[in-house]
C-alpha cells in the first residue's frame, strides 16, 4: 500500500431525521464533527414503502396489462 496517498479516517458524528444520534468513522469532514442528514433509512420512500402512483399516461398500463394479461403472472 502506498504512502501518504489515502485520505484520514476518523470517528465523527450522524444524526438522523428523528433526532437520534451515532458514531461512525468515515473520511468525512474532521475528527469529531457531525453530519446532519436530511433523508435517511427512516424517513426515505425507499425504505418506509412511500407513497406509490402509477400514472397512465394515454392508456399505456392499459394497453400492457392487456398484451401481458394471458402471461399469467398477477
Amino acid at each position: 500500500m502506498k504512502k501518504d496517498i489515502h485520505p484520514e479516517y476518523h470517528e465523527i458524528n450522524v444524526v438522523r431525521t428523528d433526532g437520534s444520534t451515532f458514531k461512525t468513522r468515515s473520511t468525512w469532514g474532521n475528527e469529531g464533527d457531525t453530519m446532519t442528514l436530511d433523508v435517511d433509512p427512516l424517513s426515505h420512500p425507499v425504505w418506509t414503502g412511500g407513497h406509490q402512483r402509477l400514472v397512465d399516461t394515454a392508456g399505456q398500463v392499459s394497453r400492457f396489462n392487456k398484451r401481458f394479461a394471458d402471461f399469467g403472472i398477477k
